[in-house]
């Protein structure tokens, strides 16, 4: 599903971009039936896996060495993607219902690849 930074840094830059917003359009589209379903629906099971999975290849990405993005935008990303990551397990164990959050934050990172 996810390919490491590294592998992404061999295509294009605008086919990783491209590859990378793909992954938020579908993160958000999983969000969005488990909004209109419900924090304890299959959908949302699909979603917070789907979201789960993402933001941690994305993690591992961004504390990789190799990455190029500067500093002080990783670090903001990576508190952003631990925060997702523990609603995510919120809601997993039934501790949270914020899937309107998640969706929030996915819909503005997605808009900074437009």
């Amino acid at each position: 599903m996810l390919q490491r930074y590294s592998e992404i840094q061999q295509e294009s830059s605008a086919d990783a971009r491209d590859r990378e917003r793909a992954f938020f359009e579908q993160c958000i589209e999983l969000l969005e039936a488990a909004q209109a379903k419900g924090p304890r629906s299959m959908e949302a099971v699909k979603a917070v896996h789907f979201t789960n999975k993402l933001w941690s290849a994305l993690l591992q990405d961004l504390v990789n060495p190799e990455n190029a993005l500067d500093d002080e935008l990783r670090a903001g990303l990576i508190s952003i993607g631990i925060w997702i990551l523990r609603e995510c397990e919120h809601i997993r164990q039934e501790e949270s219902d914020n899937i309107s959050g998640l969706l929030e934050i996915v819909r503005t990172i997605r808009e900074a690849y437009k």
